[in-house]
């Protein structure tokens, strides 16, 4: 039994938690259920306890979500007193918490994706530059840690910055494929375009809107699902105003797992036109339920989209593009169909229970060679 303690700015719970909170709940889940304990150090948020249990993984919450980073190595050092944790992982996630310099025993290092010069896109200049700073000094502070990575696109920026490629161990993200299933004869009775993804500039959801007014012209029942809460949600609604497509988007905010699933399945295609991803959790969680996904040709998504297979990649930022590519999915029911089917083929490939016990390999290393 190990004695694992996590590092990651959110928990499941938080508003605003995405696919890497996702990722790292099914994945202590798993260490829980064979026989390991998990705590998870994570930032607070409005109304939540300063301390919970969910599916048997101890949530510890300080600090705040401008904060967090500044309580991490008090709130180490804290549990690390109050118990011997085996090894510590540190969930690099916007800003490093460079664990490194203050956690002296077994160490293991997750990355989804660096934001690198796309921060500059998601918050205003000094908070950007706090980011990409700490981007800066990773090869330096974590050069001699091990890292578990989720795609080849994150592998080969580190690799880039200077982390070692011998240090890199690639584990996939996953779906949970007792929830994310197809159901026939599920799809909405109008042509329906979805997104689930928190609610960030980054993710260029403004993009998705500006196609849809474009499919409009062609395919006049186009609607969109957009699931997911943010600090950029007004603004999509205003811009959905000014392209007079807001009668046609269901803005459905933050939406439980029942109610995601539920929109994937009914959803002809899902979209992604984010700037970049670790990987993206949404899109195999689309494909699993039978959903194409069109997505941005960059870093994690080109990890996670068969392109001409599975969905379509398109250029970063190609408007008229998505527009397209939208159209033809929609338009062409047998081409649906056999991306559909593919779709959920790719999906099986991915399951929680291979990465957690991936992950759970390298963690034996790391505590035996301690």
């Amino acid at each position: 039994m190990y004695r694992i303690l996590i590092v990651n700015w959110r928990d499941i719970k938080d508003p605003e938690a995405g696919g890497a909170e996702v990722h790292l709940h099914e994945i202590s889940k798993r260490f829980v259920t064979r026989g390991h304990k998990v705590t998870h150090l994570t930032s607070a948020f409005k109304d939540a306890p300063a301390e919970e249990e969910i599916d048997g993984i101890r949530v510890v919450r300080r600090g705040g979500k401008f904060t967090f980073n500044f309580c991490v190595p008090g709130a180490i050092r804290r549990l690390l007193k109050d118990e011997p944790f085996d090894i510590v992982i540190d969930d690099i996630n916007k800003i490093p918490f460079f664990t490194p310099f203050y956690v002296k025993r077994p160490l293991l290092a997750l990355a989804h994706h660096l934001f690198a010069q796309t921060i500059f896109l998601e918050t205003i200049l000094p908070f950007a530059l706090y980011v990409y700073a700490g981007e800066l000094l990773i090869p330096k502070v974590y050069g001699k840690t091990r890292f578990v990575v989720v795609s080849e696109s994150t592998r080969d920026d580190l690799v880039r910055r200077g982390i070692p490629r011998d240090n890199i161990e690639i584990v996939y993200n996953a779906v949970d494929h007792t929830s994310y299933t197809p159901v026939e004869s599920s799809l909405a009775p109008v042509p329906l375009v979805g997104y689930v993804g928190r609610i960030k500039r980054y993710k260029r959801i403004d993009y998705l809107l500006e196609a849809l007014a474009i499919v409009a012209k062609t395919i006049p029942g186009v609607r969109l699902a957009l699931a997911g809460s943010g600090d950029y949600l007004p603004s999509l609604v205003s811009l959905a105003e000014r392209l007079d497509i807001k009668d046609r988007v269901d803005f459905m905010g933050f939406v439980s797992e029942q109610e995601k699933i539920d929109m994937l399945r009914k959803s002809h295609v899902v979209v992604n036109p984010s700037s970049k991803e670790g990987w993206g959790v949404t899109v195999i969680e689309a494909n699993a339920c039978g959903a194409p996904v069109i997505a941005s040709d960059v870093p994690g998504l080109r990890d996670a989209v068969v392109d001409g297979e599975t969905g379509f990649l398109v250029p970063y930022g190609d408007i008229d593009g998505f527009a397209a590519r939208i159209t033809q999915v929609l338009s062409d029911e047998a081409l649906r169909t056999t991306l559909s089917r593919q779709a959920i083929e790719w999906a099986k490939r991915f399951n929680w229970d291979d990465s957690a016990d991936a992950i759970l390999k390298v963690i034996d290393q790391l505590v035996q060679q301690a």
